[in-house]
């Protein structure tokens, strides 16, 4: 296992110990929040743990019902005890950028049915300031070109649709989400200093179905990095 792995994993075990008996768990999407599933599952199974999940993916969903967590859909619940999640990056104020996986539409709405949410990530994910990660956002196939078109006027850099296949141009074939939308890529670079504030003029434009700008949800990050695993609460988070 890589390095980079190493952490992961040590991320996704560490956010377990918040788990308790009888919760409804948000389960998010991601290759850190992957390690969290595997091991509540193996918690089921050898410690008699009991929960609910709700997935915030269709890959999410088959990798719990193969290690046989109950499930509930999104749309059965109104409210959960906590949401495990990854981030593409976080800064110093809990504000992420997520939806590099494609699921940021599902996973907004289940975090926003949950008492906390808890961010698993290893350090690599950490920065002052959001968006040298591309910034994802789900639109509808209909408003693609005209939703590009607007984003332009004010994104300093690329904004395209992702593609499903890579880097071949030459047959170009959109990602589809869970949803039938398409992801829109969206290159700021590390200038995105109010993520509110951007994350309310994208979601005015029309055709846009969800940001993957999360602010004000995030309670606590479990970063695992060289020297250890470190949490690191929100002091304005509702775990504080």
């Amino acid at each position: 296992m890589s390095s980079v792995e190493t952490l992961k994993r040590e991320a996704g075990i560490a956010a377990c110990r918040f788990v308790r008996d009888g919760m409804k768990l948000g389960l998010g999407t991601g290759s850190t929040v992957r390690y969290t599933i595997l091991e509540i599952g193996r918690m089921m199974a050898e410690d008699g743990l009991d929960i609910i999940g709700v997935p915030t993916s269709e890959s999410t969903r088959e990798l719990a019902e193969s290690l046989n967590i109950p499930l509930m859909k999104i749309s059965e619940v109104d409210s959960l005890d906590l949401t495990i999640d990854g981030a593409d990056e976080f800064d110093r104020e809990f504000s992420l950028i997520k939806g590099g996986g494609g699921a940021l539409t599902r996973e907004k709405i289940v975090a926003k049915l949950s008492k906390s949410m808890i961010v698993v990530a290893d350090e690599s994910k950490k920065v002052e300031v959001l968006g040298e990660f591309k910034l994802p956002i789900e639109v509808n196939p209909m408003h693609s070109d005209r939703v590009i078109q607007e984003i332009s006027d004010f994104c300093p850099g690329q904004v395209s649709v992702r593609a499903s296949n890579g880097n071949d141009d030459d047959n170009f074939e959109p990602y589809m989400t869970d949803n039938d939308g398409y992801i829109i890529d969206c290159k700021f670079g590390p200038s995105i200093r109010n993520p509110l504030e951007l994350e309310k003029i994208i979601s005015e434009i029309k055709g846009v179905v969800e940001v993957g700008l999360f602010v004000g949800i995030c309670d606590a990050v479990i970063m695992a990095s060289s020297s250890g695993t470190e949490i690191m609460v929100n002091p304005e988070g509702r775990l504080s």
